[in-house]
């Protein structure tokens, strides 16, 4: 193999390329560090020290304070079975509305995409929804988490989009095989269509794992709240907790600013864990997305 050799721009480009992404990635990770460092140092510390990486004193008084209870390995449940069945529901629905609006044959396939549009534009608002969830009999239950937004209209166009891409060559093979509509969406279009579903996947999860509004509007079961609303809980006790010792000198005070930053982490670290995971369906697409241009 002839040994290649590279120009002196080339090689300055790839350094201030490398300089660049390095430092921009930098600046994307260092917020997070500081505050995973916060949440193992004490309110002292953060109050004298500004910005940290590493804290002097090492303590675990923060996550002591939020795994006080079972109340918070409950709430992660709860938030682990939104996530996974929300998941679930919305990619059910968006893969099986998007492969018939795919079809430019479909009789009102005009019609049902511009319904799909109009509620990108328009919503009933907060008390209608509310209203709406009270009449089925939702409140206080999870399917008021997962069933209003089991689609999303913006999620649903792309993944139709990605469908009509496909090569209609490879649908018309299975098609003379024998292949009927369901065994074609099964055993064809979701093997090729991984990336897009990959992505989405980590979009309406994520979507789920942070939700917190529609739990604090349709959830009055302490047993059924969230992650993200029992972290709140949390803060607010802390608080309360700092206003009874200053009324209490012999109440012992929680270190309230450690317990925001540990419950930033908490709430962070489960969901980040999912992406190595679709990290190679995330890579597969963007080589797609580059071969064809």
């Amino acid at each position: 193999m002839a040994k290649q050799y590279r120009t002196v721009g080339g090689t300055v480009f790839d350094v201030s390329n490398y300089l660049f992404l390095g430092a921009a990635g930098l600046i994307a990770i260092l917020p997070f560090i500081i505050i995973v460092a916060g949440s193992f140092a004490s309110d002292a510390e953060i109050t004298q020290r500004a910005v940290f990486l590493i804290p002097e004193t090492f303590t675990l008084n923060a996550y002591e304070f939020i795994f006080s209870t079972d109340s918070i390995m409950r709430s992660i449940g709860v938030s682990v079975y939104v996530t996974v069945v929300g998941t679930i529901v919305n990619l059910f629905f968006t893969v099986t509305m998007a492969y018939p609006l795919a079809r430019r044959s479909l009789m009102g396939r005009n019609v049902f995409l511009n319904m799909v549009i109009f509620t990108m534009l328009f919503g009933g608002g907060m008390i209608p929804t509310y209203l709406v969830i009270r009449e089925l009999h939702l409140l206080d239950s999870f399917n008021a988490l997962i069933l209003p937004g089991a689609i999303s209209a913006f999620n649903l166009i792309i993944v139709k989009n990605f469908f009509q891409e496909l090569p209609p060559e490879i649908e018309e093979a299975a098609r003379i095989d024998g292949c009927q509509e369901l065994s074609l969406l099964w055993k064809i279009v979701l093997p090729l269509s991984m990336p897009v579903i990959a992505t989405f996947t980590l979009f309406y999860a994520v979507g789920h794992w942070n939700n917190f509004f529609s739990a604090l509007l349709y959830i009055n079961d302490p047993a059924k709240w969230p992650l993200q609303v029992m972290l709140r809980q949390i803060v607010m006790l802390s608080q309360a907790a700092g206003d009874m010792n200053s009324m209490d000198p012999n109440f012992v005070k929680p270190p309230e600013q450690s317990i925001k930053m540990a419950v930033i982490v908490v709430g962070t670290i489960p969901i980040l864990c999912v992406y190595p995971f679709l990290q190679k369906h995330f890579a597969k697409g963007v080589m797609i997305g580059s071969v064809k241009g």
